[in-house]
């Protein structure tokens, strides 16, 4: 029955490179011992290892947020919003034009307030405001931005209202912002069309 091999016989491992024979040679069996070469492994998957962490952590430095001075931020072009028309409408003796850009003030005008009455051939009866026409018409051709025929932009006009407006004024309102006509040439030819677009303030 055989013994168990110590720990030292374990580490040690033999090897057999032939020799030795009935002349007399001697045999070239040698013993390597294994405990340098598990201590150079030991210390090369322990250099690997400490070496991916000490990677994975500069790398996330390198993406956070660390306190510190402000990061210079290269300045981007500000796109300024357009001027607009405003009419407001809500008051019953007159009508309030406010150019404006964004939520600033450039210029404003009061237009007072007179309903003309207007019955056409069918019956229909209509309001015209020939006065808030001829101001809006001369507000565009002093301040309007898009006046040339080549143009395809519009100005706009917002308009101002409560929810009690009779259709009626509304649709008188809107016929006297659309008096102000400009060119637009398309498909080589010229013709006058409304020079603003109307949309509706949300209340």
């Amino acid at each position: 029955m055989g013994l168990a091999p110590s720990e030292s016989e374990f580490l040690m491992g033999g090897i057999d490179v032939g020799g030795g024979d009935n002349k007399g040679r001697r045999p070239l069996d040698s013993e390597i011992n294994m405990i340098p070469f598990i201590d150079l492994l030991m210390v090369t998957i322990s250099f690997l290892l400490i070496t991916a962490v000490w990677s994975h952590m500069a790398r996330l430095d390198a993406d956070a947020q660390v306190p510190g001075p402000p990061r210079e931020v290269e300045p981007t072009d500000k796109i300024e919003p357009e001027k607009q028309l405003h009419v407001e409408m809500r008051a019953s003796d007159k009508f309030v034009l406010e150019w404006k850009q964004g939520a600033t003030v450039i210029s404003s005008f009061d237009v007072p307030r007179k309903d003309n009455l207007v019955v056409t051939q069918n019956g229909i009866k209509e309001i015209r405001f020939p006065e808030l026409a001829q101001k809006i018409e001369s507000e565009w051709r002093s301040a309007g931005l898009h006046r040339d025929a080549s143009d395809r932009k519009f100005d706009t006009a917002v308009l101002h209202t409560d929810n009690e407006t009779a259709y009626v004024y509304l649709i008188g309102v809107i016929d006297a912002i659309y008096a102000a006509h400009r060119p637009v040439t398309k498909d080589g030819k010229t013709e006058q069309v409304p020079a603003f677009n109307v949309t509706f303030a949300i209340n």
